[in-house]
């Protein structure tokens, strides 16, 4: 497996922002895309993605082989919200490795979390989904989304290597549809792709990125 630079690095903070103005567009509009309710909230915050990231992401569900489709579980989350989820599982850290220092458990809470300073899902540029069959069942991705490393033993990590054939392969068919259309994916989390952020201007060598955090 390559070196796997996360969110917490130095260098992604270090990436100017340039806001495009991009409006953040509700992707429930577009009926060719399957969207999942499992994190959904009242104000449906979870359903919006900035127009480009959602243009490519639709470019992206045409590059499937026949029968496939993907599913759009989350994108944009609220900073307070990813501050929550950050703290949380940052606390769980800590708590469970009382002797990891402040950086240790940021980086290590950064695997699963972002830091909410650098959150591509609080700029509506990340998007977290998987597949469906022609039936309407998730395929097997080797690990369920959103699981934490610890839960899946490392089976979240994009090239882990303890996954099946099948996940593998249908690992291989996602990550195919999203590179060609521009997304790139966080090595920590197979579901996990963005377009337009601090960590897309990283993997693509951009002088900066166009989405910063964003109010709904």
């Amino acid at each position: 497996m390559n070196e796997i630079v996360l969110m917490s690095d130095p260098k992604i903070a270090a990436i100017p922002v340039v806001d495009c103005g991009e409006p953040l567009v509700d992707v429930r509009l577009r009926e060719s895309l399957a969207v999942d309710s499992r994190k959904a909230d009242q104000t449906g915050a979870f359903a919006h993605l900035r127009e480009g990231a959602l243009i490519r992401l639709l470019k992206a569900q045409e590059l499937l082989p026949d029968g496939v489709r993907l599913l759009f579980v989350e994108g944009y989350r609220p900073p307070s919200l990813q501050r929550f989820y950050f703290e949380r599982y940052a606390g769980r850290l800590r708590a469970d490795n009382p002797d990891w220092s402040p950086t240790r458990v940021r980086d290590a809470a950064s695997r699963y979390v972002s830091p909410p300073e650098i959150a591509p899902h609080s700029a509506g540029a990340a998007v977290d989904l998987t597949l469906l069959s022609a039936d309407g069942q998730e395929l097997d991705m080797g690990s369920r989304v959103n699981a934490s490393p610890e839960e899946s033993d490392g089976a979240c990590y994009t090239e882990a290597g303890g996954i099946g054939s099948e996940a593998r392969a249908h690992r291989r068919v996602l990550g195919d549809a999203l590179t060609a259309v521009g997304l790139v994916n966080y090595p920590t989390e197979w579901w996990h792709w963005s377009y337009g952020d601090r960590y897309w201007a990283f993997q693509t060598d951009a002088d900066r990125a166009m989405y910063g955090q964003r109010e709904l």
